[in-house]
């Protein structure tokens, strides 16, 4: 879609791939696949892996044949998903014949191509098709490592002789990878790590023996409906068991690590090796998620000791990054992002715990970029004056100095970058609500532009731009927004205005980025049809607005989220051009949440909803993010009641549409049943629009998509009518 907006010149079209194709990526999360020196970057063309230099995208060399990826008897190379060389460059292993595993194609079929000996061979050929993930070379690259229903395998490349290294594996015991809420709320995936000398294996094993199963219904498949089990742990379930072991490749045994705490009772979402092949790092949270734990392990014992401990009064995040730890100093000291002191800042925390703080002010650190150890550089993102926008600073590594910006104050928007393992090339990406996104290649630090593509000012929505503001609510709370208002606009009119809301902790909804004021479930155009169309960003959101204004939100999802919205929406409805007999507002998941809540607390203002895939009780969603944000069951179950739709069901006085899909495994159908019967039984007329075997996204399906914007659109348009008046 975005290249109707650009000149498609040679340069755009190079980095377009290079951010976008998922065939540059080695696994989910990986980013793009840089060589060693940072001087090049590499991705298939034509059936072949190019290398393509960064400074100038003429000169390739090409890596890997296709016809060396074709195997025998066949007469077309390996369809790439991804691939990864490995540490000596030759070899490459392919993944390809990827399925889906709940929201990514984590499992598929791998071939190691060896460019000396010209060879092709599939790895795990006698196990189910498409079963094997995360695959991976030994650090010698002499063998390969993977998963398979639930079991972690170790190939060896010279005999292809195949040793399985777990064998308790089942559908509810898993070795090297996660169950479905591990994955959903933590990030994570990929459940074993090789260790640096390739001698040991360190993995993750989740025991959802005592997780209960949420049965999905299929009724669209056949004849006869069949159920499909999901272990969901619901509020007040207990989470599955998780450990931490390492596999001795010598004698086949595994050390289990002794992390202190029940097993049952806490979450372990981030493990590594220390820096070397005798200790793991690994980070722990309680079940509450308010205490963290860094903790050092003894690979060989099991023996573990807390290097670094934090608490907070509401909860603290995982570290963000799922695969890797930023060790420095040659591993003497690793970089942690913490809120410990009111903001996100850097700290670099030594093996024994000392602390140092590298960025100091009032102001948030939204993601380490790259670490830059050889000119004693971190580069991150912040926006300490506007937290709608994202730009490049840097901080000496050493602590010494203020931070400092590197993205041009001429450049104001949204900025991503991609920076070289060498930390001297960026890959950049900018846009604003009003500018199409950019791509160009940039040298670092001085952020000079090596190529620059063209962008375009072409707003999306029929040239309707948004406007951004900041509106003050009566309990003084300052929320930024934005707004777009019809074409032709007349100051003298009245238009029906339409909130879109998400309102939870997961998203924000308010950002100076391209796309913004976009709304796909609108067939046309909402400016040329005469509606205003706007959000506000309520507390709670995971702006860069510190740790007060992310955390007011703790055992409060429902009640102050919903008041920040309807309070600012009373302040833009005094506008004189805003028409209030014909307010609407919209939601998906948690926004679906948030406009039932919206609907039902403040009748006065909100006239028309349509919620999607909204939790409508607060307890039937999973234990890891609601009681992260809610609290404990059974002395914080008030929260979650008082905090659901379902507990203000009996307001309704507008027209509301909700919409569900019947085989969301995320936000199950038994949310929109529940909040059926509520309605039901206070006689509350509403519409419903159920999508059968559908998902979260309610994208599947011949027309589906097409039918939920036509469906969204008809509603709107009857219930909250366009136009001037």
């Amino acid at each position: 879609m975005l290249l109707k907006f650009f000149k498609a010149t040679t340069l755009y079209v190079v980095l377009f791939q290079i951010i976008n194709s998922s065939q540059v990526k080695a696994q989910f999360g990986s980013g793009t696949q840089w060589t060693k020196d940072g001087n090049n970057y590499m991705q298939v063309q034509n059936g072949s892996i190019v290398q393509t230099n960064i400074a100038d995208p003429a000169k390739q060399t090409t890596l890997v044949n296709a016809d060396l990826l074709t195997p025998k008897g066949k007469t077309i190379p390996i369809p790439i998903r991804s691939f990864v060389f490995s540490e000596d460059r030759k070899k490459v292993l392919i993944y390809t014949n990827s399925k889906k595993v709940w929201r990514y194609d984590t499992r598929g079929d791998y071939w190691v191509a060896d460019l000396a000996a010209k060879t092709l061979r599939q790895i795990g050929s006698a196990l189910p098709v498409s079963s094997l993930m995360f695959a991976k070379f030994s650090p010698d690259a002499s063998k390969v490592a993977y998963v398979s229903e639930h079991n972690i395998f170790l190939e060896d490349l010279a005999s292809g002789k195949v040793t399985k290294l777990t064998t308790d594996g089942t559908k509810k015991l898993i070795n090297g990878t996660f169950d479905w809420v591990y994955e959903e709320e933590l990030d994570c995936r990929d459940g074993f790590r090789w260790s640096p000398d390739g001698k040991s294996i360190a993995y993750w094993q989740i025991d959802a023996n005592k997780t209960k199963n949420y049965l999905m219904l299929n009724t669209t498949d056949s004849l006869y409906p069949f159920t499909v089990p999901v272990e969901y742990p619901v509020v007040g379930e207990d989470p599955s068991r998780c450990r931490i072991g390492v596999i001795s490749l010598g004698n086949g045994k595994t050390t289990w690590m002794n992390v202190p705490g029940d097993a049952v009772q806490h979450y372990i979402p981030r493990m590594e090796w220390a820096a070397n092949s005798s200790e793991l790092i690994l980070q722990q949270l309680n079940r509450r998620q308010n205490e963290s734990k860094i903790m050092l392990c003894d690979a060989n014992f099991g023996t573990v000791k807390t290097v670094s401990a934090e608490t907070d009064k509401a909860w603290i995040d995982a570290k963000p990054e799922a695969i890797g730890w930023d060790w420095v100093e040659q591993g003497k000291s690793f970089i942690w992002l913490s809120e410990k002191d009111g903001w996100r800042h850097i700290y670099n925390i030594s093996r024994n715990g000392k602390e140092k703080l590298l960025t100091k002010g009032d102001f948030d650190v939204i993601s380490i970029e790259r670490i830059d150890e050889k000119n004693g550089l971190i580069y991150f993102m912040a926006s300490p004056d506007n937290a709608t926008q994202t730009y490049l600073y840097k901080v000496n590594l050493s602590g010494s100095g203020k931070a400092e910006r590197v993205t041009p104050k001429d450049f104001s928007g949204t900025h991503n970058y991609d920076i070289s393992p060498n930390g001297k090339i960026a890959l950049h990406y900018f846009s604003n609500s009003t500018t199409a996104p950019a791509f160009n290649v940039v040298s670092l630090p001085d952020h000079k532009v090596i190529f620059a593509g063209e962008t375009s000012s072409r707003p999306p929505n029929n040239n309707a731009k948004p406007e951004f503001f900041r509106v003050k609510t009566v309990d003084g709370v300052t929320m930024d927004g934005w707004m777009i208002k019809p074409a032709n606009f007349d100051s003298t009119k009245k238009y029906p205005i339409v909130f879109y809301v998400y309102g939870e902790p997961a998203s924000q909804t308010v950002k100076d980025s391209y796309g913004t004021g976009f709304n796909r479930l609108y067939i046309g155009s909402m400016a040329n049809d005469g509606y205003i169309y706007a959000s506000v960003e309520n507390r709670g959101s995971p702006a860069p607005k510190g740790r007060e204004w992310r955390k007011a939100i703790y055992h409060q999802i429902g009640l102050i989220n919903i008041r920040d919205q309807a309070m600012a929406a009373k302040e833009i409805l005094k506008r004189s051009y805003v028409d209030t007999s014909r307010v609407a507002v919209w939601g998906w998941s948690g926004g679906g949440s948030s406009t039932l809540n919206l609907m039902f607390q403040y009748p006065d203002i909100y006239k028309t909803g349509i919620s999607i895939a909204a939790v409508d009780n607060q307890l039937n969603y999973d234990n890891i993010y609601q009681e992260r944000y809610m609290g404990l069951l059974p002395e914080d179950k008030h929260f979650f009641v008082e905090g659901s739709p379902l507990n203000f069901a009996k307001n309704l006085r507008g027209n509301l549409l909700i919409v569900h899909g019947t085989g969301d495994d995320n936000v199950h159908y038994n949310n929109a049943e529940q909040m059926i019967n509520e309605l039901i039984k206070n006689n509350k007329v509403f519409q419903l629009m159920s999508y059968p075997n559908r998902t979260h996204a309610i994208s599947e399906g011949a027309g589906t998509s097409r039918h939920l914007a036509s469906t969204y659109t008809q509603f709107l348009k009857e219930h909250c009518p366009p136009g001037a008046r």
